[in-house]
């Protein structure tokens, strides 16, 4: 396989794993998924929290695709392909876990207009505390801030955090998901 054909699966794969993720977040992780996601909208007691184990179950497709293009003999684009979706992954844990959440401490202050709109946008993500009526589920790519302002005061703000909010305490053995 040439390798500008390569080049182009990965950066199309890099590219179309954003509208996966947006899927995934929307449909999966805010509806069946929501028993591990739900962690990840409530303070984090400890180094993880069971929405991790999504950044694991989304890696074995890439392992998989890497490993069949590279060492048994599938076709040579899957391993593109597979090196796609980890690129995503490493970029998604760089902005999502280091820069919003913090999981590595930085001194990082958003200057640029993207960077601000990312981060503003995945605070009104985190803004409602429940399944439903939650805003902005993509990541590298975000609606105006403004639009999700308004969407959510549209939806009455059903779900949304109010100062002292009992689902800002940390999650126990004996808190419900």
């Amino acid at each position: 396989m040439h390798w500008a054909i390569g080049i182009a699966l990965f950066i199309g794969t890099v590219a179309g794993m954003e509208l996966f993720a947006y899927a995934a977040h929307r449909w999966l992780m805010h509806g069946p998924g929501w028993f591990l996601h739900a962690s990840h909208h409530r303070p984090r007691t400890g180094a993880f929290e069971w929405n991790d184990l999504y950044a694991a179950i989304f890696a074995v497709p890439s392992f998989v695709l890497i490993l069949g293009g590279v060492q048994l003999g599938w076709w040579p684009g899957w391993a593109w392909i597979g090196a796609g979706i980890a690129a995503y992954g490493a970029i998604y844990f760089g902005f999502h876990d280091v820069i919003v959440h913090k999981r590595v401490p930085h001194r990082y202050l958003p200057r640029s207009a993207y960077m601000k709109r990312i981060m503003q946008a995945h605070r009104l993500h985190h803004a409602v505390g429940t399944k439903e009526g939650t805003v902005s589920f993509g990541f590298l790519w975000a609606p105006r801030p403004e639009a999700l302002k308004a969407e959510l005061r549209r939806r009455g703000n059903a779900g949304a955090r109010q100062p002292g909010d009992p689902r800002d305490a940390p999650l126990t053995e004996d808190t419900p998901a």
